[in-house]
């Protein structure tokens, strides 16, 4: 058997919540610190300086995160927005209480 390993769907957005980029990942820490810090820089994120990570939901397996990254890449803006209110309201960087 297959050791499974899970996964997160996040949402990062710019300086002036303009520019919204959906990804996952295995290791949410690492690819958000990939991303403050520009690691790829010709990367959507870097070019748009999408460096606020303002959603994010872990998976047990990452076949559903990514099924789920999917269908948040095929929502509205209007969805994605109601989804990163749904739990965080203000829009604050959420980075910080990963690794606190």
């Amino acid at each position: 058997m297959v050791a499974q390993r899970g996964g997160c769907v996040y949402i990062m957005i710019n300086k002036i919540n303009s520019v919204l980029y959906t990804g996952v990942t295995s290791d949410l820490v690492s690819r958000i610190w990939e991303h403050k810090n520009k690691v790829y820089p010709e990367s959507f994120t870097a070019k748009y300086n999408c460096e606020k990570l303002v959603y994010y939901f872990f998976y047990h397996h990452i076949e559903e995160a990514i099924a789920a990254e999917k269908v948040i890449k095929g929502s509205s803006r209007k969805s994605k927005i109601d989804l990163i209110e749904s739990i965080n309201k203000p829009w604050a960087d959420l980075y910080d209480s990963l690794i606190d």
